[in-house]
């Protein structure tokens, strides 16, 4: 009689734990979702567009073909600064806009 006892309430446990994994919500799908405040405008010269990242990461190709990766400090009208350069945490780089041949940034991110 004992022994029947055990074995009905580890069975009685195993459906409870088990209902009780059912019931929690389950992992949603991750789905992208666009990043706020960041856009290009195609009728603002480069200039106006690399003020619009000030604070956030780019990626700057250069004419050289050199890329830089960093955040936007600070643009003026001849000169952006690039704060804290992928793999070169500790530097910065001042950058001459006319020699900026592209700019790349994360527009969309994944929603957990």
């Amino acid at each position: 009689m004992k022994q029947f006892a055990i074995v009905s309430f580890v069975i009685l446990m195993t459906v409870i734990f088990s209902a009780g994994f059912l019931a929690m919500p389950g992992k949603t799908e991750a789905g992208v979702v666009p990043l706020e405040g960041i856009k290009y405008d195609v009728n603002f010269s480069l200039e106006e567009n690399l003020k619009m990242f000030v604070g956030k990461k780019v990626y700057i190709t250069l004419d050289s073909g050199k890329t830089f990766a960093g955040i936007v400090k600070e643009t003026g009208n001849h000169l952006m600064w690039l704060e804290k350069l992928e793999g070169k945490e500790f530097f910065d780089a001042l950058i001459r806009i006319d020699t900026i041949n592209a700019i790349d940034t994360r527009f969309r991110d994944m929603k957990p």
